[in-house]
């Protein structure tokens, strides 16, 4: 009975070291769960920069309302190319 015991006791702490520190262990299934909730912070935060980056694709593309098209060109182009309209003074202030 003393050999099946030792055996059995030798198997016990085998499986337990595998299931603490080895592959597929606890610690490392903790890690891979942080890892998913991360990139799903990465991804929601990326969704919500498409949305706004479609929004300003539909509103420069709109074929029902053209003048509304060309105003949202328009603003576009002045805040992110700091163009002025024509006959139009630029006052740059800085902060």
């Amino acid at each position: 009975m003393r050999p099946v015991t030792i055996v059995l006791s030798v198997l016990l702490v085998v499986l337990q070291f595998k299931l603490w520190v080895g592959e597929g262990s606890l610690a490392q299934l903790m890690r891979v769960h942080e890892q998913v909730e991360e990139q799903q912070q990465k991804n929601s935060l990326m969704q919500a920069r498409n949305d706004a980056l479609a929004a300003e694709v539909v509103a420069l593309q709109q074929k029902g309302a053209k003048q509304a098209g060309l105003d949202a060109l328009e603003n576009l182009a002045r805040s992110e190319l700091g163009m002025v309209r024509e006959n139009e003074t630029f006052f740059f202030m800085p902060d």
